[in-house]
């Protein structure tokens, strides 16, 4: 299992909207609204790499209102 971070640029006062729909994302563990320069924090996981990219290109990045997207994958030193 892959997991990681996926922090979302929203464009002005989408945050709150983004969040609930990423939230109903399955893969997605939770999305968090937040202050500075990213707008929602979400934490997702998938079964591999490329799962994971699937994940955040074809059903987050589609969510109207994100305007950018990166990916932090989790190690475990």
């Amino acid at each position: 299992m892959v997991e990681a971070y996926v922090l979302i640029q929203t464009e002005v006062g989408k945050a709150a909207q983004v969040a609930e729909e990423v939230r109903n994302i399955s893969g997605v563990d939770s999305a968090d609204d937040v202050t500075g320069p990213y707008d929602v924090i979400v934490k997702a996981a998938a079964p591999d790499v490329d799962q994971l990219g699937k994940l955040v290109v074809a059903k987050i990045q589609a969510i109207e209102g994100i305007t950018r997207t990166l990916t932090c994958p989790v190690v475990n030193l």
